[in-house]
């Protein structure tokens, strides 16, 4: 393991509004706001940005969790913010929130505690996998004040759920607990309150301890197949998987099952 996956760093925006950690090739960002509920303005957007930038710059990231400090994961924008200075939390390379218009190419991984709401909750619609405490709630409320969840609310919640069970809570705007979003297959894993962070932490090591080349070629593949005709989804996963099966991490893990022992991946 390399000196920088064992070191824990200062956050991008050292004492700002999101702190991040590296450790074991998984990056912990923390959006630190609790006293406004995690709530996210145009600073709290940029840094969650310049975040997802060092994770896709370092190489010796592989997998990424997102959560909230305290109890609240993030009431979504910072409405009194926008109310006093008319900016949105929107960023020029990644979009709202500094993630929904382009997550990391690595995967995410969701930590929920208490309420993601509204941008919360599509902040979490932009993550891959999550992890969420018992008591965890999830809702667009948009419609409630007159607005369209328009942070990929809309466009990716139908995605991950039935047509209906979306329009529902895209209609109502009535939040659903964790046990509910996991029947959905909206939820991976629902834990006990407290143990989201660590249990998505832990998720992430087994994802990282995978080929990095792989895991993120199934990514873009998964991410990309929505919009690919099944007359040539093969074909144009090809250059994709070709790329993977001729890499040296590929010889690296035919030869270390021969060999009985853990791969050591060169991430080429």
């Amino acid at each position: 393991m390399s000196a920088l996956a064992q070191r824990v760093d200062a956050a991008p925006t050292a004492g700002g509004p999101v702190r991040m950690s590296i450790a074991d090739h998984v990056a912990v960002i923390t959006i630190d706001r609790p006293h406004v509920r995690n709530a996210v303005d145009k600073h709290t957007a940029e840094a969650i940005a310049s975040a997802l930038d060092e994770v896709d710059a370092n190489t010796d990231i592989r997998a990424c969790v997102l959560t909230g400090g305290g109890s609240v994961f993030s009431a979504g924008m910072d409405l009194k913010a926008f109310t006093e200075s008319g900016e949105r939390p929107v960023t020029e390379k990644r979009g709202g929130f500094g993630i929904v218009e382009r997550p990391s190419a690595k995967p995410m991984i969701a930590a929920v505690e208490g309420k993601a709401l509204g941008g919360g909750f599509e902040m979490v619609l932009a993550c891959d996998l999550v992890v969420a405490g018992e008591s965890a709630q999830f809702g667009l409320p948009e419609v409630k004040r007159g607005l369209v969840a328009a942070a990929g609310g809309v466009l990716r919640l139908p995605r991950r759920v039935s047509r209906a069970v979306a329009l529902d809570m895209l209609f109502t705007g009535d939040p659903i607990t964790a046990g509910r979003a996991a029947e959905l297959g909206l939820v991976n894993y629902v834990v006990a309150d407290g143990q989201a962070v660590e249990s998505a932490r832990a998720l992430a090591m087994r994802i990282a301890s995978n080929a990095p080349l792989a895991i993120r070629a199934v990514k873009e593949i998964a991410d990309a197949v929505p919009d690919w005709s099944s007359a040539d989804a093969f074909a144009r996963q090809r250059p994709i998987t070709d790329a993977v099966r001729s890499s040296a991490d590929a010889a690296e893990g035919a030869r270390a099952f021969v060999e009985k022992r853990p791969a050591v991946w060169s991430n080429r």
